[in-house]
């Protein structure tokens, strides 16, 4: 515990430079972050410190004493369910005090948690319990319809037959005495992945290697004792936890929620002035609404925003910093690591970059074809005995061509400047050859999106008799523009001013873009699509 507590007062006092060169991963061997550190430290420390927010319909605040005292609760009565050490427990919440208060009672209780978003199906329900081996489920009432037959236990939030209720959790003991010690490498999460490209995964992360591993996140975040830290996320994904669990909670940050049933730009710039948010996180996806919006006329107290999910495109960056004097700060990584690769608070960054490797962790770019490292290749995790403590133990079933040769292979092409900035190109398997010329999609959607009409954009190959593929742009449109022949013709001229030649995009669709439910581009259900209004280049420009 006191190697954690050094790391993580290392980082908040470093800069960039000196962070990247000097930190170290805490060891750990015995540990269990809701006891050691949330209990320990934070309500043991700044009792009276709100340690969690929520805004919506109405407003809730928590402190550090308090969430601590109400998980006890929830951990005791748990076990009196039968809850132990190492069972499975589904975890499907909203944006809502349970989910935290369950979160810590199952860390207390050595339980292995399983986050689900609420915009599952009961095909998609029926899959995880299964393949997760799920003994326990807890989820809100209005949701207990979704869940078929099987031999798991109960516990609903609100009313729901047959189900035990969870409010019965705050009439146990606010004490909690451990059955045992937690041993860091035991499994504390297992999270299925967003499969934009394939079947979801189940990746496996344990006591050390998302809370302690979640200092790297702390640090790109840039987040402070004391802030207020406004994360854009849906419970169930694992960028709920890096930001609105681990991160903050690391720093000793109140954890500031936006609760929505329907997303709003207004309504989260509000929220980001009345609650004087200080540091703020946001998806690309997010990102691009608030541009919509007038952001010179909103004055708020940000001191940092930055930006995960999918890289985030340069134009968005320019408008923000225009609008508000603050530059978004880039960053990557995955549901299996924590923060790898980013922009650090006090360093300037490169246009189209998404930074520098972050303390902890050493990346490698190695090609996929010869297996050779260079400066242009898949970015790549030594497993050797420089191994980042926020890298997955591995895939629930086998992690087969992902751990290979020694390295963690993310799957995700990336080139590295001289100063060892870092651009991302795109998925292994998005990149494409056009007329013999790789090309990136990521690049030529950024392209896309500088064009007024053009609000989401995904670019997939097409097939062509002469170059084998052509960049085809699937086009989302900005509100007060049409579908239409002068809309293209438009696009395709921007396109032409602004990429070389053997980068234009050749061929167009208007139309929504296929997601995932935790809103990732589908690219591969736009590569197999059937043309339906198609517009093309030759057609339109001579």
């Amino acid at each position: 515990m006191s190697d954690f507590r050094a790391a993580r007062d290392f980082l908040l006092g470093a800069d960039a430079d000196t962070a990247r060169r000097d930190f170290r991963w805490p060891e750990l061997a015995e540990f269990n972050w809701a006891l050691d550190w949330f209990d320990g430290v934070l309500a043991a420390e700044t009792p009276d410190a709100v340690a969690l927010k929520i805004v919506g319909d109405s407003t809730a605040s928590y402190t550090f004493a308090a969430l601590s005292a109400r998980s006890n609760q929830v951990a005791n009565w748990l076990h009196e369910q039968g809850v132990r050490r190492g069972d499975r427990v589904l975890l499907m919440l909203g944006n809502q005090a349970e989910l935290w208060e369950a979160l810590l009672a199952a860390m207390k209780l050595g339980a292995v948690v399983i986050p689900a978003t609420t915009l599952l199906t009961a095909k998609d329900i029926t899959e995880r319990i299964e393949r997760g081996g799920v003994a326990h489920v807890i989820a809100n009432a209005s949701d207990a319809g979704k869940f078929g037959a099987g031999e798991y236990t109960r516990i609903a939030v609100g009313d729901a037959y047959g189900w035990l209720p969870y409010h019965e959790a705050y009439d146990a003991a606010e004490t909690f005495t451990p059955d045992g010690p937690t041993r860091a490498g035991d499994t504390l999460l297992l999270y299925f992945t967003s499969g934009t490209t394939s079947q979801p995964k189940l990746v496996e992360h344990t006591h050390a290697s998302y809370p302690a591993g979640h200092l790297s996140t702390m640090f790109w975040i840039g987040v402070k004792p004391g802030d207020v830290h406004l994360n854009v996320s849906s419970p169930g994904w694992a960028k709920h936890a890096w930001s609105n669990v681990f991160a903050p909670w690391n720093a000793g940050a109140t954890v500031l929620v936006h609760d929505y049933r329907r997303f709003s730009a207004t309504a989260l710039l509000q929220v980001l002035r009345d609650e004087r948010v200080s540091t703020f996180c946001a998806p690309p996806t997010v990102w691009r609404m608030l541009i919509q919006e007038d952001l010179a006329a909103w004055k708020l107290p940000l001191r940092t925003a930055v930006a995960a999910g999918e890289p985030l495109n340069p134009e968005i960056i320019d408008q923000v910093a225009k609008a508000w004097g603050i530059t978004i700060r880039d960053g990557y990584g995955q549901t299996e690591t924590t923060a790898q690769i980013g922009n650090a608070p006090d360093e300037p960054v490169k246009p189209g970059s998404m930074g520098r490797p972050l303390p902890g962790y050493e990346v490698v770019l190695i090609d996929p074809v010869s297996g050779e490292q260079g400066e242009d290749g898949e970015i790549c995790l030594p497993l050797d005995d420089r191994r980042p403590l926020g890298l997955m133990s591995g895939y629930v079933g086998g992690s087969g061509e992902a751990m290979r040769d020694g390295y963690y292979h993310t799957g995700d092409v990336a080139t590295r400047d001289a100063d060892g900035s870092i651009t991302y190109v795109g998925r292994t398997d998005d990149v494409f050859k056009a007329s013999d010329y790789r090309i990136s999609p990521f690049e030529l959607e950024s392209v896309l999106l500088e064009h007024p009409a053009v609000a989401e954009a995904a670019v997939v190959p097409s097939p062509d008799p002469v170059r084998l593929a052509v960049p085809k742009a699937y086009v989302t449109l900005a509100p007060g523009f049409e579908p239409d022949e002068e809309t293209a013709r438009s696009i395709f001229e921007h396109c032409r001013r602004e990429l070389a030649p053997y980068k234009r995009v050749r061929r167009l669709e208007f139309d929504e873009l296929p997601k995932t439910i935790s809103g990732k581009i589908r690219r591969v259900e736009l590569r197999v699509r059937a043309p339906q209004r198609e517009f093309r280049e030759e057609d339109l420009i001579s």
